[in-house]
């Protein structure tokens, strides 16, 4: 995939996977924003990309859709496997904070904290 403007290749394979050239933005970015239902001009400004930036990202998706998507999966199960990881690593340390006694003179701190966790966990689905 090429730029029409200069001819330059602007779909490119890095270490971190399909990436849109002279970037560090992955193919699998802008597949998360387009799963989640966004429009390419709000993908575009999200990403600071050009036009043709975001053309040719979304032309490369389409044209190579099956590939894409496989190697999309494996981020995603990657990206999931590393945050199992590191909430299990953090259980025991957060738990161990957990019980660590408030300082003096922050009760009204704590108790407004203590609220508004409160109420966001009543807004979860």
């Amino acid at each position: 995939m090429t730029l029409a403007s200069n001819g330059q290749t602007a779909i490119i394979r890095t270490e971190r996977g399909l990436a849109i050239a002279g970037t560090r933005i992955t193919l699998y970015d802008v597949m998360d924003f387009l799963k989640a239902q966004y429009p390419p001009k709000l993908i575009r400004d999200k990403f600071n990309l050009t036009d043709e930036q975001i053309n040719a990202a979304l032309s490369y998706i389409k044209a190579n859709s099956t590939q894409v998507e496989a190697e999309y999966q494996e981020v995603l199960q990657t990206r999931e496997e590393i945050r199992q990881y590191w909430e299990e690593r953090n259980r025991e340390h957060l738990a161990r904070i957990a019980t660590i006694p408030h300082k003096p003179g922050q009760e009204t701190l704590w108790a407004k904290l203590e609220e508004q966790k409160a109420k966001h966990a009543s807004h979860k689905p």
